[in-house]
């Protein structure tokens, strides 16, 4: 079986600075493990770009949503509510700690969360709020900020796709009582594998910290007072993470140049109803992970033929929207989600990364509307 050629892929990391000359230095200097001064380093670059007091650096964005909802105390009997359109990590992290994920709906417009939502899923047994900052676009955090200090339950901030996102002139991750960022090879700032924590109280750091190493009592060499985790980052991937830090505004405003290319490319048919582009607000700078799109007037199986026929005839790679949650086996349901549903099997994602030249994205924009319409 010949496997069509990838010309475009969907995504892919761009080590366009000192990654090299940082990683070899950490290998000289034999800390290549969790000890070392790059993962200080890489805390501190987050914290600061973010306007956040601390970063806490772990090994994947996974390990930052578990941390983030232990180091909030969620446990069994507690439910948390999560968006129905999402990576399967975040409803997973509520399921470690013993807590049950309520799905919430869709705005179909922005494709996040909405306060009226999240309100309709909230039960007696809500315990907290974990916002998804989806495709790179700031969900309404500071609406879900209010709710949840209104009705005595924290909020979680998503942001493993959202680096560098916006809200109103601040930075995503800072609104809520904690957030989790993900350094995946596909992400705007990538470690290869890694996440980082934020939280509000210095109380909910310490409890974080503790736990991302086995439970160690930070002040006492070998004593575990509490059950705890290996998810450490290392060294060696925390230098990666310097470098991309030193470029992060390069890498934010290629995903934006991008974004505006695709928008030009496909305008016409977005006044044709044929394309739901991506949502933008005056108060919202969306990064655009990926540049993602709906295709209102078909099915499932056309979306699916859609992509197929990208990669074999044209080699665009592509990737459909998340499944909702509730269609997963172990957390299958029958609530209602429409909103979820309809743009689920509908979304696709198309190449998007720091150095996607011009010509490049309207031959990509060429090939979906050949295919779209053909």
């Amino acid at each position: 079986m010949t496997l069509p050629k990838i010309r475009f892929q969907v995504s892919k990391p761009v080590l366009a600075g000192r990654e090299s000359e940082y990683v070899q230095d950490a290998l000289a200097s034999g800390w290549i493990s969790s000890s070392g001064a790059y993962i200080g380093a890489f805390e501190a670059r987050v914290a600061s770009f973010l306007g956040a007091e601390e970063g806490i650096a772990v090994c994947n964005g996974t390990a930052a949503l578990h941390l983030a909802c232990m180091g909030l105390g969620l446990g069994p009997g507690d439910e948390v509510i999560v968006p129905d359109l999402t990576y399967v990590a975040s409803a997973n992290a509520v399921a470690y700690c013993g807590a049950r994920p309520v799905f919430a709906d869709c705005d179909p417009k922005t494709w996040n969360l909405t306060r009226e939502s999240v309100e309709a899923a909230w039960t007696s047994n809500t315990v907290g709020v974990i916002a998804v900052h989806l495709y790179g676009l700031a969900a309404p955090v500071d609406e879900l900020a209010d709710l949840c200090r209104t009705r005595g339950a924290w909020l979680i901030e998503d942001c493993a796709e959202a680096l560098g996102a916006s809200l109103r002139g601040r930075k995503v991750g800072t609104y809520g009582d904690a957030a989790a960022f993900s350094f995946y090879g596909n992400k705007i700032v990538s470690t290869g594998e890694g996440g980082m924590v934020l939280a509000r109280s210095a109380e909910t750091r310490d409890r974080i910290r503790r736990l991302r190493g086995q439970g160690a009592d930070l002040a006492r060499r070998y004593w575990h007072p509490v059950i705890g985790y290996n998810y450490r980052m290392t060294n060696v991937a925390a230098a990666i993470g310097v470098a991309q830090m030193e470029m992060v505004d390069y890498h934010v405003s290629e995903r934006v140049r991008i974004a505006h290319a695709y928008v030009e490319q496909f305008g016409d048919l977005a006044l044709a109803g044929e394309l739901q582009l991506p949502f933008e607000g005056e108060d919202l700078q969306n990064v655009y992970w990926l540049f993602s799109v709906v295709v209102p007037h078909a099915d499932r199986p056309f979306r699916d033929r859609l992509l197929v026929r990208l990669l074999e005839e044209f080699g665009v790679e592509t990737r459909p929207f998340f499944e909702p949650m509730h269609r997963l086996p172990m957390y299958r349901s029958e609530d209602l989600v429409p909103n979820a549903e309809y743009v689920a099997d509908r979304g696709v994602n198309l190449p998007t990364y720091s150095g996607l030249e011009q010509d490049h994205i309207e031959e990509i924009a060429e090939a979906f509307k050949e295919v779209l319409r053909g």
